[in-house]
């Protein structure tokens, strides 16, 4: 029989959806599963965006143009300046979600072998889209105890070498909810500029900032614009998901050139999405500010919530819709597992997301656990009132109640 391939081999699993089928399980037996596994808000899409979708009258659903349709483009980029980021149009390429725009960015400026740093704990799927382009991650470790911020720029110019050839940040951080300070941006800025690096920043929950202080994008920071690839996504600040919108924008002409075969090769965007993508940045402003006072209510429950349980720990999430908790168990996987095979609470459980699966560094986050505050305030609490029942339940429970 034929081998699988050594990249098929290397891809590591979701940790966000590996457990998809015990939790399927558990539903078939009558239990049902509160998700805190995945970044699926349940908040309603913009009725602009469902209307434009019904009011779709075309006999032909044709190809779009490779880099997205030009009036979505516009517009979008007049989106971005209400953020003071100076893009044009046609520094805007439309990807199929945020993931295929992180991929291009890696394919376009990455050849195998080559070195990207990634603090962590990060985005599972970075790593994966490294090893499609042969790429290599080293990280550098945040930890829960600092509330996952930046690690000293000392540590990532230690791993600098002849192949380094960028650096990735999540702002606001998934998975941990962190969001980056303007010296922390600054020293990120200095070392990008000094070794001539590719910052590549995701930045699809900027939306959700909950500090009060001025939002940052890479596309703030003075004197790398060239080196500046953004990812973007109408995935969770519209929860629309399954549209599969995303964007890559970048001003290096070289890198656009480049990004612009790998999407002639797919061909085009979704022209559906895109349709429902434009439509969306007509989206009244009380729809944001009611998705954002949510969101800051849920937060504030969940995490007044975890910090009363016994042994459990969660730093309080300045952006996004995630936190990061430490639980009293030996191994965070395991807990999750028995979750969904072996425990229910008044016919209920809950489904988490192992932290182990945002590292790279064997052992770092085997007690923690990444939550999504995307459900309701009630579901919120009947899944902490069951997280605290299974923690006195769990055979693995490393501190005595």
């Amino acid at each position: 029989m034929p081998e699988v391939s050594k990249r098929g081999v290397r891809m590591p699993e979701s940790p966000i959806r590996k457990l998809g089928p015990y939790a399927d399980a558990a539903k078939q037996k009558g239990i049902h599963v509160y998700h805190l596994n995945i970044g699926q808000p349940d908040l309603p899409t913009p009725r602009v965006a469902i209307e434009a979708i019904q009011r779709i009258d075309r006999k032909i659903l044709e190809y779009s143009p490779s880099e997205g349709i030009r009036s979505y483009r516009e517009k979008l980029a007049k989106y971005y300046h209400g953020y003071n980021i100076d893009v044009c149009a046609d520094d805007i390429i439309i990807t199929t979600g945020g993931s295929e725009a992180v991929t291009y960015a890696f394919l376009a400026s990455l050849d195998p072998g080559d070195e990207i740093i990634v603090p962590e704990p990060s985005y599972a799927n970075y790593t994966a889209f490294a090893i499609v382009a042969g790429a290599i991650v080293k990280t550098i470790p945040s930890k829960i105890e600092d509330g996952f911020a930046l690690p000293p720029v000392e540590k990532f110019e230690a791993l600098i070498t002849p192949r380094t050839k960028g650096i990735m940040i999540c702002n606001p951080n998934n998975p941990t909810g962190y969001l980056y300070t303007q010296s922390e941006m600054n020293a990120i800025r200095d070392l990008v500029k000094k070794y001539d690096l590719y910052l590549f920043s995701d930045e699809v929950y900027r939306e959700f900032c909950y500090t009060g202080a001025p939002y940052i994008s890479a596309f703030h920071l003075k004197g790398i614009e060239e080196n500046v690839i953004l990812i973007d996504s109408v995935s969770k600040r519209y929860s629309e998901c399954g549209l599969r919108i995303g964007a890559l924008i970048t001003k290096n002409k070289a890198i656009h050139k480049s990004v612009m075969k790998f999407c002639q090769a797919r061909l085009s965007p979704p022209l559906i999405g895109q349709i429902a993508a434009e439509a969306s940045l007509d989206a009244p402003d009380d729809y944001m500010l009611g998705v954002y006072n949510e969101y800051l209510e849920r937060r504030k429950f969940l995490i007044d919530g975890l910090n009363q349980i016994d042994g459990v720990y969660s730093p309080i999430p300045m952006g996004a819709f995630y936190t990061v908790a430490s639980l009293p168990v030996d191994d965070s996987d395991k807990f999750c597992l028995w979750l969904l095979k072996d425990f229910q609470y008044g016919g209920a459980t809950i489904m988490m997301a192992p932290a182990s699966g945002f590292y790279t560094t064997p052992d770092l986050g085997k007690n923690e656990v990444r939550i999504a505050y995307v459900l309701n305030k009630k579901d919120l609490a009947a899944s902490l009132k069951i997280l605290e029942e299974a923690l006195k339940m769990y055979p693995g429970r490393t501190i005595n109640l």
